[in-house]
């Protein structure tokens, strides 16, 4: 941690400690069995670099596996259109998640991020991806939306319009409260693994699971002082090589840290995430970092850091 990070943290008051401290240790102590996660896979079809002898499909199917081994409950894949209109090879990705009996959901044609366009446009972008979910989905429910870039627009004005545009619709937002950067690790794997410089990858395994473990921690801190107490979390990770990788190994330590794995239509009965799927009602504060601030708690910065996977095996 930087020496800025490290002020950062230090300017936590002792009354977010107060919140947090006695509520994590009685849910340590007696509630671990309770906790609970809905995973959450966005940028289907294609996500990040590939790596030599990898594709699409193989890093899609490896993550099936890792989750059906597991017994996770249907899993959402946000999906984007444009790719399949520029490969339709890529078509057979989304045909396995189906068959799997995954769920897929709205990530936008062309992974537009609200705070920079129009309403107009990123709604036109949302429509023209609906006929890629329809397909797949028939009468399954997909309307459910996740953001790209997890960008809900830069102004309440824009914010209201797109959320009264969605909730005519029938949607519901995918919400996040668990993300540990996974993204970050994928392009870097796929330069280690063509150099074939082993160290770099493990590197990388060792790197991951630390960040996720420490986002937990993170996490059920937020949890605890927006709530008094510990939310189902839903925790956004993407489809590519890395990911793959290293999923049975980060289930297991999800499973060991007292989670039980359950579906983002269930994590998202409880209350915390009212605003997200009634879009009727005015925007929530967006995440459980806003939900702190929203109480005028200052915020802990995430505690870890990933600037090192940049020059990584470059």
């Amino acid at each position: 941690m930087d020496f800025k990070a490290l002020r950062i943290w230090r300017l936590v008051s002792r009354r977010l400690i107060a919140i947090c401290a006695g509520a994590l240790v009685s849910a340590s102590a007696g509630a671990a069995a309770a906790r609970t996660m809905a995973i959450t896979f966005d940028d289907l079809p294609t996500h990040g670099a590939l790596p030599p002898g990898e594709t699409r499909l193989t890093v899609v199917t490896r993550i099936i596996g890792a989750l059906q081994s597991r017994g996770t409950p249907p899993v959402y894949g946000f999906a984007n259109g444009s790719p399949l209109e520029r490969e339709p090879d890529l078509q057979p990705v989304l045909g396995a998640w189906r068959s799997a009996g995954f769920p897929l959901g709205n990530h936008t044609w062309a992974h537009s991020n609200l705070n920079e366009e129009t309403s107009g446009a990123f709604e036109t972008d949302v429509l023209r991806n609906e006929p890629v979910l329809k397909q797949q989905m028939g009468r399954a429910d997909w309307r459910w939306l996740r953001f790209p870039y997890l960008a809900e627009g830069e102004t309440p004005e824009k914010a209201a319009a797109v959320r009264g545009f969605l909730g005519a619709r029938g949607y519901r937002i995918a919400a996040v409260t668990m993300d540990f950067q996974d993204y970050a690790f994928n392009d870097p794997y796929a330069r280690c693994f063509d150099k074939g410089d082993l160290a770099g990858v493990a590197r990388l395994e060792r790197g991951y699971l630390n960040a996720a473990g420490a986002e937990i921690s993170h996490a059920r801190i937020l949890s605890m002082a927006a709530t008094g107490r510990e939310i189902p979390y839903v925790l956004l990770l993407h489809v590519g090589a890395f990911d793959a990788h290293m999923l049975p190994r980060l289930l297991s330590l999800y499973s060991e840290n007292g989670f039980r794995f359950i579906s983002l239509p269930e994590a998202e009965k409880d209350p915390f995430y009212r605003a997200d799927v009634r879009l009727d009602l005015p925007a929530s504060a967006g995440g459980l970092e806003a939900a702190v601030a929203a109480r005028g708690l200052p915020v802990p910065p995430k505690p870890f850091k990933l600037d090192w996977l940049e020059s990584l095996c470059r």
